[in-house]
């Protein structure tokens, strides 16, 4: 009989007291009506902790749901992501080859994913002063009046508008609307239950909150209707952390890949485009923000900000002691207190620093395979020391100035060729690896991306560099 499974462990108490109290102090000082944090990892018991009062009968607890705004980004990009691994688009593919559009149809899903289409931020129309938003139809035919403010791929520039066009072209690829397909294919399949289009009865009241009193007010509810796949949903904290861990490592999260391989994940979370060209903070991806943090760790993930609400959902990546699976969700009834969205980063990191991924301990394994023997050791290039070992059951090179916290290159052989073989992470990803041997089978040269490598330092001609010069150059 297998086993039962065993539930992860809480956090510990000691942890959960200083995270709930940094949110005490955003949640005073910031002035934030309700606030709602959780922790997710894949190696402890999700957690989670309300302060405050939802402006309304209901009580504030775990299952409270808050706007999302748009964090609603991530989850209309992971869509658009499915339809290009299931062949339906490509990401330079134009708008106008999957939406028929009046205008602005050459804008690529690349760009309207990394916010690098030029096109302007809002529906045309003063939507904000009315809040009346447009239907679907609506939308896209007023895109004769909307501008492309910048050339495509000029710069960063924010466009709900973009995102919302990306969001109705899955909808029509797929055959559904926006909301039937987001339901089927990742609410579904990760068990997101308290995410929602619509708001449930259990909400709280979205606030705007008098600077000059502790007078708070209850903003208008809105419905976005055709900007829904740009800023519509609603859910907990917990399904936040939820999701944020599966952007961070989906391989926990959804190990089956029923929602979206990771490799695509990975694509995401590649920086495209900078926020601020002066002080690189925050990058944009395939429609996740990216911030990078100390240690090679990154945290992704999005901000929203609705009426009266403030979200931020962010799971770390790398770092030598982030946990599988890590992610925070921060959600707030005040639509000005911007420490919520700061707070999701300063959760992360601390819950790192104070419950850190255990430390597996190294095992004797087995040696290289015969074939790969007699590459392991010191090879040069360029003058440049680099050191091939065997780990993990895979071939690695790294140079040895580089700290040891960077990834080494790893090498995959080619179908039915061991001595060639695919970069397939680290330095010169995607370049061939081409082993050369003599006659006893020792490997005698290697090319690195069309780069020679030796065993003894030697100039682009071929002579050791420490040879007497005879050539007289």
């Amino acid at each position: 009989m297998t086993p039962p499974a065993t539930a992860p462990p809480a956090m510990p108490a000691d942890v959960r007291r200083q995270l709930a109290r940094m949110a005490a102090r955003v949640q005073a000082d910031a002035r934030v009506p309700a606030l709602a944090i959780a922790v997710h990892r894949a190696d402890r018991a999700p957690w989670t902790h309300q302060l405050g009062t939802t402006g309304n009968a209901t009580p504030l607890d775990a299952d409270t749901q808050f706007r999302l705004g748009s964090v609603t980004k991530t989850f209309t990009a992971v869509l658009v992501m499915q339809c290009r691994d299931d062949g339906l688009l490509e990401l330079d593919d134009t708008l106008d080859a999957h939406l028929p559009v009046p205008a602005h149809g050459r804008a690529t899903v690349r760009q309207l994913l990394s916010h690098t289409s030029g096109l302007q931020r809002e529906p045309y129309g003063d939507v904000w002063d009315t809040l009346d938003m447009p239907d679907v139809a609506g939308l896209v035919g007023a895109l004769t009046r909307a501008e492309r403010i910048l050339p495509p791929g000029h710069r960063y520039h924010y466009s709900n508008l973009g995102v919302a066009l990306l969001g109705h072209l899955v909808a029509r690829v797929r055959g559904g609307t926006w909301a039937e397909v987001l339901a089927e294919r990742i609410l579904a399949p990760l068990g997101l239950a308290a995410t929602t289009v619509l708001p449930t009865s259990r909400t709280a009241t979205g606030h705007l909150v008098d600077t000059y009193s502790d007078h708070a007010r209850p903003e208008p509810d809105t419905d976005f209707r055709a900007l829904g796949p740009a800023c519509q949903l609603w859910g907990t904290a917990a399904d936040l952390a939820r999701w944020s861990a599966f952007l961070a490592d989906p391989a926990s999260c959804d190990p089956a890949g029923r929602v979206l391989a990771p490799g695509s994940v990975e694509e995401m979370r590649w920086p495209l485009t900078v926020t601020d060209d002066r002080e690189w903070h925050t990058a944009l991806g395939l429609g996740l923000m990216i911030a990078p943090r100390p240690g090679r760790a990154v945290q992704v993930g999005h901000y929203g900000a609705m009426p009266g609400y403030l979200a931020a959902g962010m799971g770390q990546v790398g770092g030598a002691d982030t946990p599988p699976g890590c992610g925070v969700g921060v959600l707030g009834s005040a639509g000005t207190a911007d420490a919520v969205l700061t707070l999701a980063h300063d959760l992360l990191t601390r819950a790192v620093e104070l419950d850190p991924a255990d430390i597996a301990p190294w095992s004797p394994a087995p040696p290289a395979p015969a074939p790969y023997r007699s590459v392991l050791g010191r090879w040069w290039s360029e003058g440049t020391g680099y050191d091939f070992s065997w780990r993990d059951g895979q071939l690695q090179a790294r140079a040895p100035r580089v700290p040891a916290g960077h990834p080494p290159s790893v090498f995959a052989p080619l179908d039915g060729d061991p001595d060639v073989l695919r970069t397939v992470s680290g330095r010169e990803t995607g370049e061939l690896l081409r082993l050369t041997r003599d006659d006893t089978g020792t490997v005698v040269r290697l090319h690195w991306a069309t780069y020679r490598f030796t065993r003894r330092q030697e100039t682009f001609d071929g002579v050791s560099a420490s040879d007497d010069d005879i050539t007289g150059r």
